[in-house]
Parts: C-alpha cells; structure tokens; sequence
C-alpha cells in the first residue's frame, strides 16, 4: 500500500483560527491592583454579586477593581481631599518608611540615618527643613526633619524614619496616605 504524503499547508488552515481565539481571549485584560506593602502587581479578586440597592453590574469578562484607597476613607470625605486650612497644606499623597535595614548608613545630607529619629526623606525640599505630617487615618501628627532624598517608588511623597511611622500609628500599614503641612 503507497504511502500518502499531506502538505504541511493543510495543516496552517487551523493556525489562523487559534491565533484568533487566542487574540480574542486575550482582548480583555484582567485588572491588576499594586499591593501597598510590597508595590508587587497581583491580581484582582472578582467582585461580590451585585445585590438589589448596589450599582449595577459591570459587562461581562469585566472585573471590578477595589478602590485602594476605600479603606482608608475618612467619614464623610476623600482621603486625597484638600484640608480646610490648605495655606499650610504643601503636599498631599503616600508615604512609606524605612528602618533597620539603613539604619546607621550614610543619608543624602550627609549624616547617618537613625531609625529612632524623626527624620524623612523628600525629593525636593531642603535639607534641614522640617515639616508636620499628618496621618490621614488617624489623625495624628509628628514633625520630622528632612535630611535623605527620596522616595523613589511612583506615587509616594515622603519616607518617614520608622520612629515617625509608629508614632503616627500606621506602621503596620506599610504605606499610608498623608497630608505634609508647614512647620
């Protein structure tokens, strides 16, 4: 019995099909959220069924995505909302802290860091320069030195010295959102 050779082409006819599946399911990108503590993507989980006084839900292979900052939300406001005495206001956002693992090594001024100090790091304002941060959460307010530069992570502010962090009473958080106001 001969042996019947098939062309290869015959086989390319599904390859068009696949590519378009696969593109098809491709086209609906699954949301990604940035995990405070680490700033590492992770995925985000599917939103609760929409109950009868909720909004309505979203289109189908759509994932809602929770607002981060939700948590964080003081009553009756937004948390990146200007204070009612914004003269003093100078900037408003995210702040993360560092502690044992700089501590004693060389700043950008010059002087060795120390975790028990209330010091900060700050791209731009001057060295020596001290300002009052308050922790949108709970309220509470230290004064801290500038004398590093930094931070160097998108959408941060400020890196409080770990003294700073644990007096404002958001430590555990990792990254918190503050209001930096005029000493």
């Amino acid at each position: 019995m001969p042996h019947t050779w098939k062309h290869p082409a015959g086989r390319l006819r599904l390859a068009p099909v696949l590519l378009a599946a696969l593109l098809t399911a491709c086209a609906v990108p699954t949301p990604m959220r940035v995990d405070a503590p680490t700033d590492t993507a992770v995925r985000a989980a599917p939103a609760a069924p929409a109950g009868p006084s909720s909004s309505p839900p979203a289109p189908s292979g759509v994932v809602a995505v929770p607002d981060p900052t939700a948590a964080e939300t003081p009553p009756g406001g937004d948390p990146l909302a200007v204070p009612s005495s914004s003269a003093e206001l100078i900037d408003k956002g995210l702040a993360s802290w560092y502690g044992n693992r700089f501590h004693g090594r060389r700043t950008a001024s010059g002087e060795r860091y120390d975790m028990h100090d209330f010091t900060a790091a700050h791209k731009t304002l001057p060295f020596g320069t001290k300002v009052r941060v308050r922790s949108v959460q709970t309220g509470k307010e230290v004064v801290v030195r500038i004398n590093d530069r930094g931070p160097y992570k998108h959408k941060r502010i400020i890196d409080l010295s770990q003294a700073a962090i644990t007096a404002l009473g958001v430590r555990h958080r990792g990254v918190s959102v503050v209001e930096l106001l005029r000493e």
